[in-house]
């Protein structure tokens, strides 16, 4: 049983209709109970960062979320349910994280340049980030297999996350600047883009991850 968590941020079905689709049960809750006995935990997310943080202590989901981090039980991150896992975030003042994963999460600066859609030049990009991008693969965690280097997933995002340790960062995607687009350390994998929201190669993660033992 795959555990979605519930803290009324993000569309939660959309995650869970993705799992479904590959063959993986996944059930959405906010009961500690579940999400501790969960053969793997998912950690979704769309909205501020403070919100998010006060909504999973608001629920009693941080004792969970990081105990089941802790049992070693494959666990995944989603958009937000990312940046959540770091120290802090600077989105609206500082705010600390879970501190699972050392960092911080930052807002893309302005002034951002590429290339033009026209191919003529640069143009300014916007803030958010917003629709198809392309990954590149630094370290292939299981989650990955089969999903080739240079793939293109779905982001909507005006935040990225910045870790302090570099062995972490499993793929990073170009924005004008470079940025850490998921992550992987021991039984985490967490990514900046949505795999529900991703069609093939998005399915592709979701059934590597429900699949891991």
């Amino acid at each position: 049983m795959i555990a979605i968590i519930d803290y009324d941020m993000g569309n939660l079905r959309s995650v869970q209709k993705g799992f479904e689709r590959v063959g993986h049960e996944a059930l959405i809750t906010r009961s500690p109970r579940e999400i501790l006995d969960a053969d793997h935990v998912v950690l979704p997310g769309v909205g501020a960062f403070k919100d998010c943080m006060t909504n999973l202590k608001e629920y009693g989901l941080i004792e969970p979320i990081l105990r089941a981090i802790a049992s070693g039980k494959p666990f995944l991150g989603i958009c937000l349910g990312l940046q959540l896992l770091f120290t802090e975030s600077e989105e609206f003042g500082r705010h600390n994280g879970l501190d699972v994963i050392k960092g911080r999460v930052v807002r893309f600066p302005e002034g951002l340049q590429g290339p033009s859609a026209s191919g003529s030049g640069l143009e300014r990009l916007k803030i958010p980030h917003m629709g198809w991008n392309s990954i590149s693969i630094k370290k292939r965690p299981p989650v990955l297999d089969g999903i080739d280097d240079g793939s293109y997933f779905y982001f909507v995002h005006s935040y990225y996350v910045m870790p302090e340790d570099d062995e972490v960062i499993a793929t990073t995607t170009d924005y004008g600047i470079e940025f850490t687009s998921s992550i992987r350390r021991d039984n985490i994998f967490a990514c900046q883009f949505h795999p529900e929201k991703s069609q093939t190669v998005g399915l592709k993660l979701l059934k590597n991850f429900g699949s891991l033992q």
